[in-house]
């Protein structure tokens, strides 16, 4: 005849840290950290890249309202093509410095975005 095992004769894994690795949970704990001290760093370039990029628009929008006060002033042909020179003088400038605070912009979010992906991609994937 076939025995039957009660519930209270079963064996019951006691709970307990054992089965999971102590170093496997630090390892966890600090990837979980590295994700999110990334996605704060993250976080933080993007706003200043935000406030950088509304201080370049408040300065476009600045440079317009001059342009503006200047051919309103100009009295002649000759003043209102010089108005329109200077700002287009500096709109070049401004471009020219657009372009370099873009690139430099893209640089600091990519090497922070790179932290958020495994070294397990650059360590024989192709990355390297």
């Amino acid at each position: 005849m076939a025995q039957k095992v009660s519930h209270t004769e079963r064996t019951e894994i006691p709970p307990s840290s054992n089965l999971i690795p102590t170093e496997f949970v630090e390892t966890g704990k600090k990837r979980v950290e590295e994700f999110v001290n990334t996605q704060t760093e993250l976080l933080e370039k993007l706003q200043e890249m935000n406030g950088q990029w509304f201080n370049r628009a408040q300065s476009e929008a600045n440079l317009a309202s001059e342009l503006a006060s200047k051919l309103t002033a100009a009295r002649s042909i000759p003043d209102a093509m010089t108005a329109y020179q200077e700002w287009t003088s500096r709109r070049f400038e401004m471009m020219a410095e657009d372009n370099k605070h873009l690139l430099a912009d893209v640089q600091k979010f990519m090497e922070a975005a790179t932290r958020l992906l495994p070294n397990s991609l650059f360590k024989g994937g192709g990355f390297t």
